[in-house]
């Protein structure tokens, strides 16, 4: 049987906890802007990396801050594992994940060529930038936007069931039509023309030449622009539906979950004291 003291964080736990997932305090919104800085320093320097001219000159000191960041995002990652009650729980969250990934590649790039370049993924991370100033209103719209994405779902996935048959009825009837010699050499091709069409891309590489497969190319643009509008609508709909209580920007000390109500005195996700 777990006892109270298990089930709440203590001592230098609770006061990390506090410093790195809290931004309500001085030292909690001073690591968060630090952190974010950071985050946007590491990122402007792989990407500068990735600029011939610049790493022939500055390619040794690029690689030295690299693995400065990564030594010190390793250290907050460790830090947040051992600052929550379920290290496990803060792992395979999406965080969690992210804040993972964002260092792995340093250390694989010293077997996998190449590999620094996914450490991109760090800008992920800039969500956070979301509680450091207590945008609190911006956390309920996430969790709304998320709400009304998980009510429609189903309505998008018939809905993009829909388009799939129309670009393969669409694509195959324009392979018959133009055929090979105008650039419609197989069924596959002609479905991705179909689907470049029918998004109103139209990246050009490939286009009908006879008068039919012009004006079938013309009906599917048309059709096109009333279908993009369809997904629009369903996720609209579903979001004049939800109507979210305020919350907070208070982290849970167990699982790291966000976005609960200002009198929450429970995770709305594992259950535990707040």
């Amino acid at each position: 049987m777990n006892t109270r003291k298990d089930k709440e964080l203590t001592g230098w736990r609770k006061a990390t906890h506090e410093v790195i997932f809290e931004a309500d305090t001085f030292w909690g919104k001073t690591f968060d802007v630090a952190l974010i800085i950071a985050i946007i320093i590491s990122v402007v320097i792989v990407s500068l990396d990735s600029v011939a001219s610049i790493r022939e000159k500055y390619g040794d000191w690029l690689l030295v801050l690299e693995w400065v960041f990564t030594f010190l995002f390793t250290l907050e990652y460790l830090a947040r594992l051992m600052s929550v009650l379920r290290p496990s729980k803060y792992m395979f969250s999406f965080f969690g994940i992210v804040d993972l990934l964002s260092i792995l590649p340093t250390y694989l790039s010293l077997f996998i060529v190449g590999a620094q370049s996914l450490l991109v993924i760090r800008t992920l991370r800039l969500i956070r930038i979301f509680r450091i100033f207590k945008l609190v209103h911006f956390i309920g719209e996430a969790k709304q936007l998320a709400t009304a994405l998980k009510a429609s779902s189903r309505k998008i996935i018939v809905f993009l069931v829909t388009v799939l048959c129309i670009t393969v009825i669409m694509g195959t009837i324009m392979y018959l039509v133009e055929g090979e010699e105008n650039g419609f050499s197989s069924i596959p091709v002609s479905i991705y023309w179909a689907i470049v069409t029918l998004t109103t891309v139209g990246y050009g590489d490939i286009a009908p030449n006879t008068v039919l497969g012009q004006s079938i190319a013309a009906f599917i643009m048309i059709m096109g622009y009333g279908i993009l509008a369809v997904p629009t609508g369903i996720v609209s709909v579903e979001l004049a539906k939800s109507n979210e209580m305020p919350v907070s920007t208070q982290a849970c000390p167990s699982c790291s979950a966000e976005g609960h109500d200002f009198d929450a005195i429970y995770c709305n996700k594992c259950g535990s004291k707040l």
